[in-house]
């Protein structure tokens, strides 16, 4: 991978965030342990737009296959500070019109003025307060990573803040005091850890995630993908396999997930996309769901 590639232009043909690495090869975990019969490491990065765009499969990959399937989420550091110039963005504000596009393409709401009006400086303290979230608990920490993103991608907030950080923290029901410490101490070499085992495995952009079965056998599965990869992915590793069937409801999927878009409650409530947003708008309409609204797309939330 050249070096000068830059790993902001989220390419939407491919659905990749690429970061420059060596010509290393992807390894294979040691001594891996599996819970269930299959282990997704799921290498992704608070900022990263193609990550917020498989939102939709990873949750329906939940649902359907949460008793076969363990995800260990880790960091990948995608922008490590503004430090360089390459393929037409060396600024923040030349981020802004390349987030506002792939927002269409992978139709969730992506606001880009985030980077003219509160820029991030880097990708590193948010991916570090995820691991300080981690260390306390490990789902309330993938809730975490979702309020973040929500605050980035449709709050237009820097969640290098530590103010911004603190508030998801609390919403989640973390301990914000001792947060703050592992955040400033041990998430620290956490990050670090998840940023070798990325150069060890041989990632080379986000999302990557790789699906591993008990004798450390794996499927890769790189970039945006349709829901019908993630799922092929996890045949391959585990033919026996179990497809479960899940209440598609409006109330039951928000009770799942409290925020959902329109493009994820259409996947998740195996509903057109046309459909599953004017049910949502219904229910809005009635009061029985708050609409944030964004100049791309919408976010509803229970009230």
């Amino acid at each position: 991978m050249a070096q000068n590639n830059n790993p902001l232009l989220c390419d939407p043909a491919t659905g990749i965030c690429e970061i420059a690495t060596t010509n290393q090869s992807a390894s294979k975990l040691q001594n891996n342990t599996l819970e269930k019969p299959v282990k997704i490491i799921y290498f992704t990065d608070p900022i990263c737009s193609s990550c917020w765009g498989i939102e939709p499969q990873l949750r329906k990959l939940k649902l359907e296959y949460g008793t076969e399937i363990e995800i260990e989420y880790r960091m990948g550091g995608l922008l490590p500070d503004w430090s360089y110039n390459s393929g037409g963005i060396s600024k923040p504000s030349d981020l802004a019109h390349h987030w506002n596009e792939v927002s269409l393409y992978y139709d969730m709401p992506i606001d880009g003025d985030v980077w003219l009006e509160n820029p991030l400086h880097s990708s590193y303290p948010p991916s570090i307060a995820f691991k300080a979230a981690q260390i306390q608990n490990k789902e309330k920490a993938i809730h975490f990573l979702r309020k973040i993103r929500e605050m980035v991608f449709l709050e237009k907030k820097n969640i290098c803040n530590w103010e911004h950080l603190a508030q998801a923290a609390s919403e989640c029901g973390l301990d914000v005091q001792q947060m703050k410490i592992d955040y400033e101490n041990k998430a620290i070499e956490d990050f670090k850890q998840d940023l070798a085992l990325g150069r060890q495995m041989g990632v080379r952009g986000f999302p990557t995630l790789f699906f591993l079965d008990d004798s450390q056998n794996q499927q890769i599965l790189y970039g945006f993908k349709p829901y019908a990869a993630f799922e092929e992915m996890i045949i391959k590793v585990f033919p026996k396999a179990l497809k479960k069937n899940y209440e598609t409801s409006w109330n039951s999927l928000f009770n799942k997930y409290p925020s959902l878009t329109a493009k994820e409650f259409s996947e998740l409530s195996n509903l057109s996309r046309k459909e599953g947003e004017q049910i949502l708008n219904d229910l809005s309409q009635k009061g029985t769901l708050i609409k944030c609204q964004t100049k791309n797309g919408a976010l509803w939330k229970l009230k």
